[in-house]
């Protein structure tokens, strides 16, 4: 299994981070990265969204339910308590947006990429993949909410 570049990495933080701020007003700071089997839990939202050209893999972007909730809240500027077809649009819109700032800032470096159109996962899953390890970096905002953005790229 191939290992990661830091260079590969950054650009989906430094999207993601952007995206949050501007469109839910969040400030998050980044946790402490680390190899991470894909098992995610009952109460958990998965955005999975598809990376091809020049880099390939996928990235998976896991909140718990009521993170979910919180950020579909923020973004559609109305309570959200349960996630519904509405919410469930808008992270699938929040991951089209940092996915697609991450591909202009690859552009940027020389580098082409294009995604694929997002996947909502909720309930209990897993997955696995034999082309490169999942690096998960945890995005935290108010202290004790986090996103997990799950990174599996290779060149």
């Amino acid at each position: 299994m191939a290992g990661m570049n830091a260079e590969h990495i950054n650009p989906f933080l430094v999207a993601a981070a952007k995206i949050l701020k501007d469109m839910c007003m969040i400030e998050t700071k980044m946790g402490k990265p680390y190899v991470k089997e894909l098992d995610f839990k009952d109460d958990t939202v998965v955005i999975i969204i598809g990376v091809t050209g020049e880099m390939k893999g996928q990235v998976m972007m896991a909140l718990p339910n009521h993170v979910a909730c919180d950020i579909a809240t923020k973004m559609i500027m109305m309570p959200i308590t349960q996630l519904d077809d509405m919410s469930i649009s808008a992270l699938s819109e929040l991951g089209n947006m940092i996915l697609g700032n991450a591909a202009t800032l690859f552009s940027t470096k020389g580098i082409g990429i294009d995604i694929t159109p997002p996947t909502i996962g909720m309930g209990n899953m897993s997955f696995s993949n034999t082309f490169s390890q999942n690096i998960c970096i945890p995005l935290i905002y108010d202290d004790n909410k986090a996103i997990e953005i799950n990174i599996a790229m290779k060149e």
